[in-house]
């Protein structure tokens, strides 16, 4: 009798099922990235293990800008001009932490993770 394709992988060589030592744990589980870009400000909420919550960042037209003094701006963003982080997220104008952005300001780097903490949070380059 012949086995089936798709169940030699988990079969013995006695013809018995192989079951996992283990299922997969909460913290093991992966998901879709939420990348940011330029747009209207629009956050999504994930639920995280410990039932604590993130706020991710899905698209934003403004960006936090630190200033000299300790003082916060909010200036509008104009586009993005570099994502060291991958040349796709450069080609597509992904917000990233390390991306250097172009604003009404000048230029800024970006120092938050917009991913993570559902804001972005630059300072001036020189």
């Amino acid at each position: 009798m012949k086995k089936s394709v798709e169940n030699l992988a988990t079969s013995k060589i006695t013809g018995g099922r192989r079951y996992p030592l283990r299922t997969r744990r909460k913290y093991e589980i992966d998901r879709y990235s939420v990348e940011a870009i330029p747009g209207p400000h629009i956050t999504v909420p994930r639920k995280v293990r410990g039932s604590n919550a993130k706020t991710s960042l899905k698209t934003t037209d403004f960006v936090n800008l630190a200033l000299e003094g300790g003082k916060v701006k909010k200036v509008k963003i104009t586009k993005v001009i570099r994502n060291p982080a991958s040349s796709d997220y450069e080609r597509r104008g992904v917000i990233s932490k390390g991306a250097v952005l172009e604003t009404e300001a000048g230029q800024c780097k970006v120092v938050s993770r917009p991913g993570q903490d559902g804001a972005v949070n630059a300072v001036l380059t020189k």
